[in-house]
């Protein structure tokens, strides 16, 4: 495996880690932080606008909604336009976590970049982007 991914792999890792110390207590998993914000975002957003948004497998996305759902921070309805269409709404409990969760990220934001000058920061952010834009770029293609 190339150095790159080994890198990426141990940050995304530590990054799962450290939001997952911090989501317990609170009745979340890491990858929580993620669905919630986009669906406080996108409130009515449906199961499957949100794995293409997140690139994640729909059958992912159902699980982690049904958890959702199940520990009262957000609720499925079915679409008025097609029924097979599950619409997903925060709660209000999801909403008045948001702030903390985006605590929880910047947390982990500035551990990673401590130690980088301003413009190393905004250096690193161009790369990824350009990055993030070539693997979407492959995911949409197929």
């Amino acid at each position: 495996m190339s150095q790159l991914n080994n890198d990426l792999y141990a940050i995304i890792r530590c990054g799962i880690q450290f939001r997952g110390e911090r989501t317990a207590p609170l009745g979340l998993k890491s990858c929580h932080i993620s669905y919630l914000s986009r669906i406080c975002c996108y409130p009515g957003i449906s199961q499957d606008q949100l794995a293409q948004m997140m690139f994640i497998n729909k059958s992912n996305v159902a699980r982690q909604a049904a958890a959702l759902e199940k520990g009262g921070f957000i609720t499925r309805t079915a679409s008025a336009s097609d029924k097979r269409v599950l619409q997903l709404h925060p709660t209000e409990k999801a909403q008045e976590l948001m702030p903390q969760l985006e605590q929880i990220v910047m947390q982990w934001d500035e551990r990673i970049m401590a130690g980088l000058t301003e413009d190393e920061v905004k250096t690193v952010a161009a790369i990824l982007e350009k990055m993030k834009a070539n693997a979407a770029a492959w995911a949409n293609e197929k």
